[in-house]
């Protein structure tokens, strides 16, 4: 099973784990290393919720969307 786990690679080649795996001692693993924008860690958001956002906006807007949801909204 694929895990995932956020990383900085050091410019001296060192990977440093933002959270350490749970299986990170016990053994050595091959890695897939994905390189993302050269934007420090700070200013990214690597969240899926974060990343999909801008494109649900237009479902979240629609009229329908505001009529699916109004039995939870409290009567006034």
């Amino acid at each position: 099973m694929l895990q995932t786990y956020e990383a900085v690679l050091e410019p001296d080649g060192h990977l440093h784990f933002l959270e350490t795996p749970p299986m990170l001692a016990k053994a050595a693993r091959r890695v897939l290393v994905t390189f993302t924008s050269d934007m420090p860690i700070e200013d990214t958001a690597v969240c899926g919720a974060t990343l999909s956002e801008m494109a649900l906006a237009d479902d979240w807007q629609r009229n329908e969307e505001d009529a699916a949801w109004a039995h939870l909204q409290a009567a006034k």
